[in-house]
């Protein structure tokens, strides 16, 4: 796995950083990278082809891409919650469509093209999909993002540069997508329950839109 590592730095701002995520989607400035950052949060995705610019999520059974073209020097992130759908009535915005792996994936790709990247020259990197919700009916969910990745990703023709997937801890992603590198740090589950009470809220408003209509979810 290159460009992946746990970094310390992460520890002593962990709590600052967090009320940033959880209280705006950027773009803020922080001093210790001396770049801006854009928070993506869950079904959200950003492209970029500015150099002071860094990319950031935090991930629990969800899954982010982090595409770029090296060439091109643009590149972006998405994070998903669910794998796919097959475009129910009650999927009816954009936003909504983002929620899924199929939308978010063909979303970002298509993205970086705009800006100037070539499918053939596309570096992808992915994290997340981990098991953090306990004794749940959505405990199968980070496996099964983690499978339509690797399917998508191989259907698509894209290898996979980088990954770490799965396991049982929420990760946060830093993405420096000019140069690809990716700063990976696995959270203290104890003290991460805003995530856990945020995803579950998201796939609980999933659930509930889903039973408006007579959408499958999952094949």
């Amino acid at each position: 796995m290159t460009n992946v590592r746990n970094n310390a730095l992460f520890r002593h701002r962990q709590d600052s950083d967090q009320a940033n995520m959880d209280g705006r989607s950027g773009p803020y400035f922080d001093a210790r990278f001396g770049m801006n950052v854009m928070v993506v949060l869950p079904g959200r995705h950003y492209v970029t082809a500015k150099a002071d610019e860094m990319i950031v999520t935090l991930l629990g059974s969800c899954v982010a891409a982090c595409i770029r073209d090296p060439i091109a020097a643009v590149g972006g992130l998405n994070h998903f919650l669910l794998p796919a759908s097959d475009g129910g009535a009650w999927e009816n915005t954009a936003d909504a469509a983002m929620r899924y792996g199929n939308h978010a994936m063909e979303t970002l790709i298509n993205d970086v093209i705009k800006l100037g990247g070539m499918r053939s020259r596309l570096e992808v990197k992915v994290f997340g999909g981990a098991r953090i919700i306990e004794g749940s009916s959505t405990l199968s969910v980070g496996q099964k993002n983690i499978e339509f990745v690797h399917r998508y990703l191989q259907n698509e023709g894209l290898n996979i540069a980088a990954h770490h997937l799965g396991g049982a801890q929420p990760r946060r992603i830093h993405y420096f997508p000019i140069t690809g590198k990716v700063q990976m740090r696995q959270l203290q589950r104890k003290t991460d329950n805003q995530l856990v009470k945020r995803e579950m809220t998201y796939l609980h408003q999933i659930e509930a839109e889903q039973d408006t209509g007579d959408a499958e979810l999952f094949d």
